[in-house]
């Protein structure tokens, strides 16, 4: 298993697949999800388009993901998924943010990835605390990884949401 934080543009990234901190839609939005569509191009939202919807204005709940092509950006592929807005805590937001992570790397190997990156999901305007959700994901992300060479980055916008990262990546010290 590997796992690296690191501080970069996550748009920028030669992997095979970035992960989208998206919303229910797939049609864009700011931050992360902002960056990946502008440096995608338009075709992928017209890709997202094309997801079906799950209910009306709905392509991914929360807690799932969805796969398109990368298109413009360096990555072959955009594995989407929709984090938990926090609200304390005991709302189920443990459980789905996990899930974010384990059905993203569900997809990644389904498709032959060997190199992925994930944002800090959740923890930009989602506002879910780094320090909560950096050990769950990692947690998620160890469970999956255990006999899998595939190499995975956290990508984190900036120096100080990475040492968070990296502070539960060496188990909190």
């Amino acid at each position: 298993m590997s796992i690296q934080v690191i501080t970069a543009d996550i748009t920028q990234l030669g992997v095979d697949a970035i992960v989208n901190a998206a919303n229910t839609t797939l049609l864009g939005g700011g931050g992360v999800d902002g960056a990946i569509h502008r440096t995608a191009g338009p075709e992928l939202l017209d890709a997202c388009r094309s997801l079906p919807q799950v209910e009306p204005g709905v392509r991914c709940p929360t807690g799932e993901a969805r796969i398109t092509p990368g298109f413009r950006l360096p990555a072959r592929y955009v594995i989407h998924t929709v984090g938990p807005v926090w609200r304390g805590g005991d709302r189920g937001e443990p459980a789905l943010l996990a899930s974010c992570y384990r059905q993203s790397m569900a997809l990644a190997f389904a498709h032959g990835v060997k190199s992925i990156a994930f944002p800090a999901i959740s923890c930009g305007i989602y506002g879910y605390p780094p320090e909560l959700a950096a050990p769950l994901a990692l947690q998620s992300l160890g469970e999956v990884l255990l006999d899998r060479s595939v190499q995975v980055q956290v990508c984190c916008f900036s120096d100080a949401m990475a040492e968070v990262w990296r502070t539960a990546l060496n188990g909190g010290r």
